[in-house]
């Protein structure tokens, strides 16, 4: 019954710290490796000091996205190796990466793969927040011991948006056109004002022809539950209806939403290139 309590605290300490408001609380240690810090969006187990870190402002990394399959990521790369203070119970490895795990949950992110090796367990974990995805690599045996190598990726934003003649032509040539520069945060439905510039271009496109009605089509790429990319999709799709209909006048009949989820790509999903195409909105005539 304790090991159980001290496993829930230990979940509920990390959620805690998660956002750049609450992780002045995660508190250093006499012990840290001078000049080191907890990565950012992760505060660590407790009673463990930064043992040795490095931070890099670009690098490469290669994370494990599978038995035989890898991923490169580049950007800021932080490592962080923890070690546990004298007089605490030692964790262990498999109650390290879950805590981690559990954590990037909490803020939308999960895990992509998980393995053993040498009798190290490691958890490789994906959160996209905004305009930064960030990977991580936590592992940790049972030994009092566990490291944390850390990329944050920048994202490339969609400046330039199909303008509504192309949108228009797309749609009678195909019967469909997938508009990208809608933006929603992480597992959210509320639309980003970076949208605007789209939308508009939909609106116009919309009213040069009174008669056109279309499916409002939400997609996703296959990060995470099947169930829960498509309820995500179909919010999607629905506050893009909401937008138009509110903001600009559209007439709800003309439009309707539909969410996919994870089930219509465009490109495929074992690269962020292509996770990156298959997250979007699609218009198709009705």
């Amino acid at each position: 019954m304790q090991h159980r309590i001290v496993t829930v605290l230990s979940v509920l300490f990390l959620i805690l710290c998660l956002t750049p408001m609450n992780l002045a609380l995660a508190a250093k240690d006499p012990k840290d490796d001078p000049g080191s810090k907890d990565p950012d969006l992760f505060s660590r187990m407790p009673g463990f000091y930064i043992s040795r870190y490095e931070a890099l402002e670009f690098n490469r990394y290669e994370f494990k996205t599978g038995a035989d399959t890898s991923e490169k990521v580049e950007g800021r790369h932080t490592f962080a190796a923890y070690t546990a203070n004298e007089g605490i119970t030692h964790p262990s490895g498999l109650q390290v990466i879950r805590n981690y795990v559990n954590a990037a949950k909490a803020i939308g992110g999960g895990q992509i793969y998980e393995f053993e090796d040498g009798g190290t367990l490691y958890s490789i974990i994906r959160i996209v927040k905004e305009d930064k995805e960030v990977w991580a690599e936590v592992s940790g045996a049972n030994n009092g011991m566990y490291n944390v190598q850390m990329v944050e990726k920048q994202l490339m934003k969609q400046d330039v948006v199909a303008n509504a003649d192309a949108l228009s032509g797309s749609i009678k040539e195909t019967g469909r056109v997938a508009v990208y520069g809608i933006y929603f945060d992480t597992n959210k439905a509320d639309l980003k004002p970076a949208s605007d510039p789209a939308l508009a271009e939909i609106v116009k496109m919309l009213k040069s022809d009174g008669n056109l009605k279309v499916y409002v089509v939400g997609h996703t790429d296959n990060v995470g539950q099947f169930a829960h990319n498509v309820k995500l999709s179909q919010d999607r799709a629905a506050s893009v209806v909401n937008a138009l209909v509110s903001k600009h006048g559209i007439a709800a009949a003309r439009l309707t939403p539909f969410g996919a989820g994870p089930a219509a790509p465009v490109a495929s999903n074992k690269n962020d290139e292509g996770k990156a195409k298959n997250r979007r909105v699609e218009l198709v005539a009705q």
